[in-house]
């Protein structure tokens, strides 16, 4: 699955490979094997060198992605330079301010790129950081807590809106959203990933399997907007100068959106 098809990614610290099997067979989109946040700096050596090891045999059917260490820590330069010829699929570049650095990221390791945007630094240099990778992903909770605020929806609205409308112009897929912190909280995940698809995000971050199937709900299209789209379609076909759908005029606008939801349908069955 390229990179542009993944809509979720989940989280596996690279500290737990033991999991990583089932991690691949969970029924996530991608794997991302985390160097970060979720490895302490005594064990960031060795985490290295097991995955290494764990993706030299990686079967390919599921995308492995790796979050090394930001650009300003004291990993980044040993991250980078292990990830040359690695198997993997992508790399994830955390706090990515710099479109440069991820340039040269991408260059040196011949890997895609995703840039996550976790500082106010970030978000101001979103476009020309998104011009730079292959796609943008929200860090929403290091976000927040840079500017102080809430993490919550309506103090994330900007920054949401901000981050698609950089994708966009960047002409690179929609971005992923940031984690819900809710492991098994269906309705909050579903909730959460409908909220995404609403700002115009084309996925989001897991951080556990369970949290799988409600986010698959979460950004399948429901029934009625399925019907609608369907019904859009149908009246478009006929060829019609004027057409309505449910007493509203359909323009090629909305002929897009009804294709964009069928799409989502399709890939979500």
């Amino acid at each position: 699955m390229p990179l542009s098809q993944i809509a979720l990614p989940l989280f596996l610290p690279a500290t737990r490979l033991d999991r990583f099997e089932k991690a691949l067979g969970a029924g996530a989109d991608a794997v991302i094997l985390d160097l970060e946040d979720a490895v302490g700096e005594d064990d960031k050596q060795a985490a290295r060198e097991g995955l290494r090891t764990l993706t030299a045999r990686k079967s390919g059917a599921v995308p492995v992605l790796v979050r090394i260490n930001a650009a300003d820590s004291a990993f980044f330069s040993d991250d980078a330079a292990m990830m040359t010829g690695l198997p993997v699929d992508g790399l994830i570049l955390p706090k990515a301010e710099d479109p440069e650095t991820c340039a040269a990221l991408a260059a040196e390791s011949g890997l895609p790129v995703v840039g996550l945007i976790e500082t106010a630094l970030g978000l101001r240099r979103a476009e020309n950081v998104a011009r730079a990778c292959a796609r943008l992903a929200f860090g929403s909770i290091d976000y927040a807590a840079d500017l102080g605020i809430a993490h919550e929806r309506e103090s994330l609205l900007h920054a949401r809106a901000e981050l698609v409308l950089a994708s966009r112009l960047a002409g690179i897929p929609a971005p992923w959203d940031g984690v819900t912190t809710a492991i098994r909280d269906e309705a909050v995940i579903a909730e959460d990933c409908a909220h995404g698809i609403a700002m115009g995000f084309g996925g989001k971050l897991l951080i556990h399997p369970a949290q799988i199937a409600p986010a698959r709900r979460g950004f399948a299209p429901g029934a009625e907007a399925l019907d609608w789209a369907r019904r859009v379609i149908e009246a478009a076909a006929t060829g019609a100068a004027a057409i309505k759908v449910d007493g509203q005029m359909v323009d090629a606008p909305v002929v897009k959106r009804a294709r964009q939801i069928l799409a989502r349908g399709k890939a979500a069955q």
